[in-house]
């Protein structure tokens, strides 16, 4: 696989608006995106009646490869709430195989695949397995979405601790705006790159409407990302 895993300092900040922003740059750049929310618990009927969770929907419409709503959602849950609990409730499983063959199969139809986690780094899916598990059993360098807010910094860094614990590559961050009359930002911001060490993509301020364009354009770093990609 080609490709970055996308995960985040916390639930809430905003990883489905950067991997999508993401998507619109790399395909700006004239590569084949193919973004996947690994698992997605809360769904909402849509105007055909069908049920599909909103952030898929959104790295559905933000991707021009022509892939399915259930290539980019492969494991979808009705309850809002942590995927395990969701599949209980719903009476659904979660395999761990399946769900690896089905993010692989759509991957391999694109020349980067953006594969975003569920919350945090460390989400329980089944009993012995968790979104950190899914990043080592993908073996993708790792995009790190920082949500600007009071006590990102000590998020971000135990975060990036544990990515690096498992052995994978930290290849970048982003800094994207969660609360926006969060006070002392430059400094947060000075803390967060000395202490990430990696490459800062980009800053996202709060916008009024986060389309995938209006986000790409803040990512200024792309050329960060393209240098990882291994050449053909």
């Amino acid at each position: 696989m080609k490709g970055f895993f996308i995960t985040g300092t916390d639930t809430e900040i905003g990883k489905t608006c950067i991997t999508a922003g993401l998507t619109a740059a790399l395909q700006n750049a004239g590569l084949r995106v193919a973004p996947i929310k690994s698992l997605a618990a809360g769904q909402e009927q849509d105007a055909s009646g069908r049920w599909v969770n909103e952030d898929v929907q959104q790295l559905h419409a933000a991707q021009t490869l022509g892939l399915t709503l259930d290539e980019v959602g492969p494991l979808q849950f009705r309850t809002p709430c942590a995927p395990h609990i969701a599949a209980r409730i719903d009476g659904g499983t979660i395999d761990r195989e399946a769900l690896l063959q089905k993010i692989r199969s759509t991957a391999a139809q694109a020349d980067v695949a953006l594969v975003e986690g569920v919350g945090g780094f460390r989400v329980p899916l089944t009993d012995n397995w968790d979104t950190a598990d899914l990043a080592v059993d993908l073996q993708l360098p790792v995009v790190l979405v920082v949500g600007l807010r009071l006590g990102c910094i000590n998020h971000a860094l135990l975060t990036a601790e544990a990515i690096r614990s498992r052995g994978l590559k930290l290849a970048a961050w982003v800094a994207n705006t969660a609360d926006p009359d969060m006070p002392h930002v430059a400094d947060n911001l000075i803390a967060l790159q000395a202490g990430l060490a990696v490459p800062c993509l980009g800053q996202v301020p709060r916008l009024a409407s986060p389309e995938p364009a209006a986000v790409a354009a803040h990512l200024t770093q792309l050329s960060v990302l393209l240098s990882e990609l291994p050449q053909a």
